[in-house]
């Protein structure tokens, strides 16, 4: 395990999201009402980059911008699935949606740390 400095805590609003690399990995670290949480940064379904996917932050929700896929970012899990165009619907069961990573996030002084395994 690894403690890696994310950024400051006045760096990312509150309902934002910071998209950054800590220990090689892409991480995004989410600030919401509730608190501050980290997943990975690309989407388990086909590794697409979560930070250019949409953010509802009233409710943790976070959408794939490929496939739309919609994971909880306090828990990493999916709460739907990849949705895909008309006559596509095959390839879901070759590439199912797994739970996104999570990482511990603690706001310590002047910074916002995330441990990664």
């Amino acid at each position: 395990m690894s403690r890696h400095r994310a950024c400051s805590p006045t760096d990312v609003a509150e309902g934002a999201l910071l998209a950054t690399k800590l220990g090689g990995r892409r991480v995004l670290v989410f600030h919401l009402s509730d608190g501050w949480y980290a997943t990975q940064g690309h989407c388990s379904h086909i590794f697409a980059p979560l930070a250019r996917g949409t953010l509802n932050a009233d409710c943790g929700h976070l959408t794939c911008p490929f496939h739309h896929a919609i994971f909880d970012v306090r828990t990493g899990l999916v709460e739907a699935g990849p949705s895909f165009p008309p006559g596509i619907h095959l390839t879901a069961g070759l590439r199912p949606t797994h739970a996104l990573e999570t990482f511990p996030v603690e706001v310590d002084g002047d910074g916002v740390w995330v441990t990664l395994p």
